[in-house]
């Protein structure tokens, strides 16, 4: 029986020294992402202007990777041999004799400069991006809790009799629009809030008495005014008055 299997091979006999195999320490330093990472090396490692490459040398320095490849065993894709057909058709193209030389005529080269320029453009933006600081990699977010921490909320400034006063002058304008109704919707106090909340902003005051609408009669003006006061009851909005019996203002706290 053999104790052990080596590359499919049974070994029923111990080893007399330490065997390794030819190509157990080969090591694989260069990784290219694709055929167009693999030129665009080439190119930068011999200084090549890429608006010139001499297709003759890349494609014999190219072809050479792709037989290294090939003797390490490495599962070679078939963009890469897809490439090598490009490369080989350019150099062929470059290669044939032109009988009238055309100045409008398009360089064999020019599509494969524009892959290499739109790719060379894309890694650098990625190298950016990773070089950038990462969340979770480079940077940790982290939560402190103040248990004896305590929120004081301040009392408006504004008195309550301060914003009867001025209720008393929309009730005043409300009883020119009063009238009958027959029937009438329900005025809901937290759908007013609601309301109020989109009139107003935490940059700038807004006046009291534009938070009423008059045309609504009584109901509506009373329902406006119990919808204030539970927004400050839940510090939601802030009042002011600059000075007795002056305006109110009102804007959405911070």
């Amino acid at each position: 029986m053999p104790f052990a299997i080596v590359q499919g091979t049974p070994v029923t006999q111990v080893p007399k020294d330490l065997y390794i195999p030819p190509d157990a320490l080969e090591i694989f330093l260069e990784a290219f992402e694709g055929p167009l990472d693999l030129l665009l090396y080439l190119i930068k490692r011999q200084n090549i202007d890429i608006l010139d490459i001499p297709i003759a040398h890349i494609t014999q320095q190219y072809l050479r990777y792709i037989e290294l490849m090939e003797v390490l065993q490495l599962e070679l894709a078939g963009e890469y041999l897809l490439m090598a057909a490009m490369l080989a058709e350019i150099k062929s193209r470059m290669l044939l004799p032109r009988a009238v030389q055309s100045a409008d005529e398009e360089d064999p080269r020019a599509e494969l400069v524009r892959r290499l320029q739109e790719y060379e453009r894309y890694k650098q933006a990625a190298e950016d991006l990773d070089g950038l600081h990462r969340f979770g990699r480079d940077v940790f977010g982290t939560i402190v809790d103040f248990p004896d921490k305590t929120q004081r909320v301040n009392p408006p400034s504004v008195t309550l009799d301060n914003i009867l006063m001025v209720f008393a002058e929309v009730l005043q304008r409300a009883e020119l629009f009063s009238h009958h109704h027959v029937t009438r919707e329900p005025l809901s106090v937290r759908e007013r809030m609601t309301m109020i909340l989109e009139k107003i902003n935490a940059e700038e005051f807004t006046d009291f008495r534009e938070l009423f609408q008059v045309e609504e009669g009584k109901a509506g003006v009373i329902v406006a005014l119990l919808a204030i006061l539970e927004l400050l009851k839940e510090s939601l909005i802030d009042m002011v008055q600059n000075e007795i019996n002056g305006p109110i203002y009102v804007k959405a706290a911070l």
